[in-house]
């Protein structure tokens, strides 16, 4: 009789279940298994403990999946970047669209640009003081002379500075609730705020006036119900001096031997002091449009068009020290729009040797040689075409700052030929696969005209977003 042996265990034998360490032995079932002669209290507490981890379990699957859900949603979206050097006019054109394709949501946030609209007032006021400043300092004791030489400031504009300096105070305090960290009146000319740091709530609490403030919330109002921040009350008072000061010959002329153009800077409102400066002031849509808030870091918007197409628009800063923070925003993206205005004879802010269209160029190629947007359309708008045709016109000559201009006729329409093609030159040469030039001239103030063409530019990028998915 043969004697049969046991069979040889196989490796995969080895992991049987008859060969798993028992459950009991599990790590993670040790945590909640019964202890030795557990109580009931402790029973009760053990099976709490179990539930309340099952519970954060099951949000943590949760948040994850929603995340994802968002994620995938977000992905087909359509996202595009406004790019641009600092006061380029990337806001202003971000208001644009605001106003074209969100309506209600532009004219709900009208009482918090409202006040951005008296801080920018209040700003032109703050440098023409300080260039009447300045002037008394250097006349001195002529100043004081009873003839009233038509080429030197007075006591009359003594007197008005000192009536206008309140105005400056609220500026400031104002300024440094909206920029609470490191804020410094003097390396902080202009009203600045931080993406994603609640500045329109500040805002709010300073523009709702009259509200029902909840039962022990205390905040300093003024008699008839304003926050003591507002500064209407203080710019309606302020209003004929401020114009007075404006229209004075005698400032006219300081300012035109100093070379100073307030008019042609952004946020600028003093020709509009007697209908801004005043109790009852709303501000229009122009107005929202053309005022100025500079901001640091990456501002996400969100816009949901009656087509049902879903976009988000980055508006990104534009100072060289915020440029490093582009490249996470370059991944997937669907569109650039490019601001370029033609300040040929401008400098840029934080580098006063570098001139602003230069180094619009120069980001320019940047952006076109960048081959994480080689599958983007990058539309260039060729801004503050008001601008230029002002600086023409006071006989301005481009060749004076770009030598290669030479002897080309100096007026708009050839100067904007000249630096489109230099534009598009870069774009051929520089973009990683051949795409299309796509270029509009634009004044972002010019609510109507700008409009036109971002619902052209919008069904453009949309066109180009439905090819890239295959659906036409």
């Amino acid at each position: 009789m043969t004697q049969t042996k046991p069979p040889s265990r196989s490796s995969l034998d080895r992991f049987s279940p008859i060969n798993l360490k028992p459950i009991q032995d599990d790590a993670w079932s040790s945590i909640f298994k019964p202890p030795p002669n557990e109580s009931v209290e402790e029973k009760r507490d053990r099976i709490a403990r179990q539930q309340e981890a099952q519970r954060v379990s099951r949000e943590i699957d949760e948040g994850i999946l929603e995340s994802k859900k968002l994620f995938d949603k977000k992905k087909k979206a359509i996202k595009v970047l406004l790019l641009g050097q600092a006061e380029s006019g990337k806001s202003t054109m971000l208001r644009n669209f605001q106003l074209a394709f969100c309506p209600t949501y532009f004219h709900g946030e009208a009482l918090i640009w409202k006040t951005i609209i008296q801080l920018n007032l209040i700003g032109s006021v703050k440098k023409l003081l300080s260039i009447v400043e300045d002037e008394l300092e250097i006349s001195g004791p002529r100043s004081r002379s009873p003839t009233g030489s038509s080429s030197s400031l007075s006591d009359h504009h003594r007197r008005t500075r000192m009536r206008l300096l309140p105005l400056l105070s609220m500026e400031t305090n104002l300024t440094r609730q909206l920029l609470p960290e490191h804020y410094d009146p003097s390396r902080t000319p202009e009203i600045c705020v931080r993406a994603g740091s609640g500045w329109k709530t500040v805002l709010e609490k300073v523009t709702l006036e009259r509200r029902v403030h909840p039962p022990g919330q205390r905040r300093q109002i003024t008699g008839d119900g304003r926050s003591k921040d507002d500064p209407t009350l203080v710019l309606a008072a302020s209003k004929n001096d401020i114009i007075s000061l404006w229209e004075d010959e005698i400032v006219r002329q300081v300012l035109k031997r100093r070379g100073v153009r307030l008019e042609d800077s952004p946020g600028f409102f003093l020709t509009d002091t007697a209908r801004i400066a005043t109790v009852d002031y709303e501000p229009t849509e122009e107005d929202i449009v053309r005022a100025r808030l500079r901001t640091f870091g990456v501002e996400e918007h969100r816009f949901l068009q009656d087509n049902g197409s879903e976009w988000y628009i980055y508006d990104v800063g534009g100072s060289r020290s915020m440029r490093p923070q582009w490249v996470p925003y370059f991944d997937d993206v669907q569109a650039i729009i490019f601001l370029a205005p033609l300040s040929f004879n401008q400098v840029l802010e934080e580098d006063r040797q570098v001139n602003r269209l230069e180094d619009s160029i120069y980001l320019w190629k940047e952006v076109c040689s960048n081959p994480l947007l080689a599958r983007a359309n990058i539309i260039l708008f060729l801004n503050k075409m008001d601008i230029l045709q002002k600086t023409l016109a006071a006989g301005i000559k481009v060749a004076t700052y770009v030598p290669s201009y030479g002897n080309t006729p100096n007026d708009v329409e050839n100067v904007t030929k000249y630096f489109k093609e230099k534009f598009r030159a870069y774009h051929k040469r520089l973009s990683p696969r051949p795409r299309t030039f796509f270029c509009h001239e634009t004044s972002a103030i010019d609510t109507k005209a700008t409009q036109a063409v971002l619902a052209g530019v919008r069904d453009g990028i949309l066109r180009h977003h439905l090819e890239e998915l295959n659906v036409i």
